[in-house]
């Protein structure tokens, strides 16, 4: 199997702490960790193509295009690729599907891709014509055109958090791959300190994008940085993200700038990809894993269990972070079926177990062995994630440091779980939760 070598990380991004943060960032953070659990759609032209996104565009990253490259030449794919606009027409796209499916699985915020790295904007920009609202793509007269102000309007009307998904890299402007210049990898085709001028305007149009995102479908809860190798440190490419930020916050003063594996002031918190960490970040935390193998549509994708996707919320939700789960839309508008079941699947656990996920925070000690714990006010949740060949579990009461009401209750059936001798029984290869209540009166200090 091909690896993806599209993750960019920082190891120092989990390992700092926060400097002069904000009151507003601060309580928006307290906001966004009660939240635990979202949704982010990879949607543009990629799906179309039914490739993974638009890392086969990036001449030196061959690991994309290894099992099956689109086309035999780099040259040749980049010219037929950019051509997909012509094509892509989404004529099934519901945004109100969408968002009732999301909600009723218990997302409880969403973040869309509105322009990824190929750089076509998937919504109605004024500072680009490679956009699905231009008059030649093939969906541009529809009524839905914009297809992030129609997600945006579908997921805010049902009460969902809103996030914008936003590339830094911009391979399809002149500012970043210059034409006549040869475009290695996903990198600029220059150095900005040898070419500051063509760099300046780049950083211009940038920063006017990030602007339009956040007065024209704002207010923003989140704005989501990608392509963590712009940044000045690393490749000479400085985006002046503490202008742009400030410029941004005009518009929403609390809104989370998540400038992603860069740290600093600006990645209000962090995203470990496609893993749940050993150690949980300083910083607050999101998990971003995918439900199929690639982020963005690909036909006959390998596709995550559901109990995969359920043990992975309880993992990352007992160690204090949040989940968003990658969901990627097919190129008629639709949600893939494997996709729109996992909703469903999880709009019945949320609504059994939601209790010991949202709000919650982890308890003191947030697992043992096969449990997994989380703390919210006077009630501690644990949860049991059974392995493939065994069904019974006990969880020694003692060793939790604190003491509880007799009563434990099953969250699937309301009704006392079994104890015997201070140890909770598990008895069932299913997932599970109990709440425990703690004993005030003889809590141990």
């Amino acid at each position: 199997m091909t690896n993806r070598l599209d993750i960019e990380t920082r190891e120092a991004s989990e390992t700092e702490a926060y400097t002069n943060l904000p009151k507003e960032i601060k309580d928006k953070l307290e906001w966004f960790q009660d939240q635990k659990l979202g949704v982010i759609f990879h949607w543009g032209l990629y799906a179309e193509a039914g490739i993974v996104e638009s890392w086969q565009l990036s001449e030196e990253d061959e690991w994309a295009r290894a099992k099956k490259p689109w086309r035999n030449s780099v040259s040749k794919l980049r010219e037929d690729y950019w051509k997909l606009n012509k094509t892509f027409n989404p004529k099934h796209f519901d945004p109100i599907t969408w968002a009732d499916l999301c909600k009723d699985a218990g997302f409880k915020y969403m973040i869309f891709t509105t322009k990824h790295h190929d750089g076509f904007n998937m919504y109605d920009t004024q500072y680009s014509d490679y956009k699905i609202t231009s008059s030649d793509s093939a969906f541009y007269d529809n009524p839905k055109a914009d297809v992030f102000k129609e997600v945006v309007d579908a997921f805010r009307s049902k009460g969902l958090g809103i996030g914008a998904y936003y590339s830094k890299a911009d391979w399809y402007s002149p500012y970043y791959w210059v034409p006549g210049q040869h475009a290695k990898g996903r990198t600029a085709s220059y150095d900005p300190l040898e070419q500051p001028e063509m760099w300046k305007k780049f950083k211009g149009f940038v920063h006017d994008q990030l602007i339009e995102l956040a007065k024209n479908y704002g207010p923003l809860d989140i704005t989501w940085l990608d392509a963590g190798w712009v940044r000045k440190e690393r490749t000479h490419e400085d985006l002046d993200m503490d202008g742009l930020a400030k410029d941004m916050r005009v518009y929403n003063p609390e809104m989370l700038i998540v400038d992603r594996s860069v740290g600093g002031d600006h990645e209000n918190y962090v995203t470990p990809e496609r893993k749940i960490p050993d150690t949980p970040p300083v910083k607050v935390w999101e998990s971003n894993i995918p439900h199929a193998k690639n982020w963005g549509y690909v036909p006959n994708d390998i596709y995550k269990s559901d109990k995969e996707m359920i043990a992975s919320i309880i993992q990352v939700v007992a160690k204090g972070g949040n989940l968003i789960i990658g969901i990627g839309p097919k190129p008629d508008g639709t949600l893939p079926e494997k996709s729109v079941y996992l909703l469903k699947t999880l709009a019945h656990w949320t609504k059994t177990y939601g209790e010991g996920i949202y709000h919650t925070r982890p308890f003191k000690q947030n697992s043992i062995n096969q449990w997994y714990l989380t703390e919210k006010d006077q009630s501690v949740y644990a949860f049991c994630i059974p392995e493939r060949d065994q069904e019974q579990y006990t969880l020694d009461l003692t060793k939790l440091d604190t003491q509880f009401e007799e009563e434990i209750i099953d969250l699937s059936t309301g009704e006392k779980a079994k104890v015997e001798d201070d140890h909770l029984i598990h008895h069932s290869k299913e997932i599970k939760g109990y709440r425990l209540t703690k004993n005030l009166t003889t809590v141990s200090q």
